[in-house]
């Protein structure tokens, strides 16, 4: 059910943003994960609404806060998505995709360009955020190999909005 929820605070008018996905649960599908971990790698499809007025781009990120690095883990960052669109489709995040230039995808913590699915060292399940961003800008440039971290903190420079979800994977879960 989509919600638009709307307050006006002192003259402003604010937007809740929405994200939905009938692929991305609480628990994350086998198709999603990243082949090392036996998946198929396949992005899940999304739907967003309700972002402000004044959006004049969108981003993508999937990120793992859990892994053992000094800055987590990019698993997808797509940038320059027009307002026009509202819905990735399912496995838009595949270089071989007919949706993969939606956006413009960059290299992810894998060292490859698109989505690269769950896939932790054993232990407790980490947590995976795929967060729509509104953006104040139209778009920017930048090569497909810049460092996830350097775009992830651009992207939220100019973040007008975002919403998120999360889901969980553990390595092992069928």
């Amino acid at each position: 059910m989509k919600k638009l929820l709307i307050f006006i605070i002192g003259g402003i008018l604010m937007y809740s943003m929405n994200l939905t996905s009938p692929d991305f649960k609480e628990r994350i599908s086998l198709e999603q994960v990243y082949p090392a971990c036996g998946g198929k790698n396949i992005s899940p499809e999304l739907f967003w609404s309700n972002f402000p007025q004044e959006t004049k781009s969108f981003a993508i990120t999937m990120y793992d806060p859990d892994a053992p690095t000094d800055h987590g883990w990019w698993h997808w960052i797509v940038i320059n998505i027009p307002t026009k669109i509202t819905h990735f489709p399912k496995n838009a995040g595949n270089p071989i995709s007919e949706y993969f230039d939606l956006g413009f995808q960059t290299i992810n913590d894998y060292g490859e360009i698109g989505y690269g699915g769950p896939c932790p060292p054993p232990g407790p399940p980490h947590r995976y955020i795929i967060t729509v961003y509104a953006l104040n800008v139209a778009g920017f440039k930048v090569s497909r190999e810049v460092n996830p971290q350097l775009i992830a903190k651009y992207i939220k420079k100019h973040t007008i909005d975002s919403v998120s979800i999360m889901g969980l994977y553990q390595r092992g879960w069928q």
